[in-house]
């Protein structure tokens, strides 16, 4: 009985060893599937945090009949401002002095955009009581400074280049306010945002002048 008893602990161990560590195998492809999401999104929202460039009033968060209003809220909407200031002039250049169809075309769309973008970031600002720039930033004040001292091809040639790297920042700031804001106001805006910022992004590519190598390495 012994002789048989150790042959069949033999026999099952193996076994019941296998089955064990299929168990513990399973159990850590369950984990990691239930951590790997997290950790990328957690990551990507960071990365989008960073390549956003929005800055901290340092005045926290506010109380508004909309819903909570934070430091990243009140950013968002000051930049929207911004690109209205800068970006519907660039645009109306665009209308008047690009040398190619595709360049006036978009401008037409820069120009109709940032017109209505502007106009709710005012209604914002307004209603919100955040306080907006009424003239560019120093960086796109410089933009359109470059845009306007330009002639000829190459004016459309760094119209496209200002204004492709400017919608492309601006981009991934508008999805991560859409993805965090509990402001109802704000998440209109970025909503609407999100559709006009796609657009412009879509015709400025559409002349064929972007340099998406320069852009990556901008970055």
């Amino acid at each position: 009985m012994s002789v048989r008893g150790g042959r069949m602990g033999s026999a099952i161990t193996p076994g019941r060893a296998i089955g064990t560590v299929l168990v513990v195998l399973g159990l850590v492809a369950t984990l990691s599937a239930l951590l790997v999401p997290v950790y990328f999104f957690d990551g990507n929202r960071t990365i989008a945090l960073a390549r956003s460039g929005w800055q901290d009033d340092g005045k926290g968060t506010w109380k508004t009949e909309y819903g909570p209003l934070t430091p990243l809220d009140r950013d968002f909407i000051r930049k929207v401002r911004d690109a209205g200031l800068w970006e519907v002039p660039a645009g109306k250049a665009a209308q008047e002095r690009g040398t190619r169809k595709s360049v006036r075309i978009a401008g037409d769309h820069l120009v109709d955009g940032h017109t209505e973008l502007d106009r709710r970031a005012i209604e914002a600002g307004r209603t919100l009581k955040v306080k907006l720039p009424n003239e560019p930033a120093s960086a796109s004040q410089k933009s359109l400074e470059d845009i306007n001292s330009a002639q000829g091809d190459e004016f459309d040639q760094v119209l496209v280049d200002r204004l492709r790297r400017a919608h492309g920042v601006v981009f991934g700031l508008v999805g991560l306010v859409r993805d965090q804001t509990r402001n109802s106001m704000v998440r209109s805006l970025a909503t609407r945002a999100n559709a006009i910022v796609l657009d412009h992004l879509t015709v400025l590519e559409d002349t064929g002048l972007v340099d998406f190598e320069a852009l990556n390495d901008a970055k």
